[in-house]
């Protein structure tokens, strides 16, 4: 080996961590600052609450159960679809709650309840519940 191979320096295959621990500590510093200004809490507006005035009382829901063979609209049997048609856009032509809740009992076939859920809906019903069995 002569001895301008031995002053010349190799490169260095290592990473040089220093600038990245320089990085990492001004990173922690600034965290460990502003974690305690950054605001505590949930902005929320609530409701007000009603005062001591007494609601109206809401009208009792409209309950379309299905049987094998009828209908009944509110406990008041229907006798076919037409009928029944006609009964429900009575009934929700006049109420700002436009929900029915179908009931239908284990043996009603599944055509025969959406069929009546068909009806519900184009007699004017924005929203169907399906309630279980009695």
């Amino acid at each position: 080996m002569t001895s301008l191979e031995s002053t010349r320096e190799c490169p260095v295959a290592a990473i040089n961590i220093t600038p990245l621990v320089d990085v990492m500590l001004v990173l922690l510093i600034l965290f460990m600052i502003l974690t305690p200004l950054k605001p505590r809490g949930l902005d929320a507006s609530l409701p007000e609450l009603p005062g001591p005035t007494s609601s109206p009382p809401l009208p009792p829901p409209i309950v379309l159960t299905v049987e094998a063979e009828t209908f009944a609209l509110n406990s008041s049997p229907v006798a076919d679809f037409h009928d029944l048609d006609e009964r429900l856009k009575d009934v929700l032509s006049s109420r700002s709650d436009r929900t029915v809740f179908v009931r239908a009992s284990g043996h009603v076939r599944y055509g025969r309840v959406v069929a009546a859920m068909d009806m519900a809906r184009g007699a004017g019903a924005e929203r169907i519940g399906i309630l279980g069995l009695r």
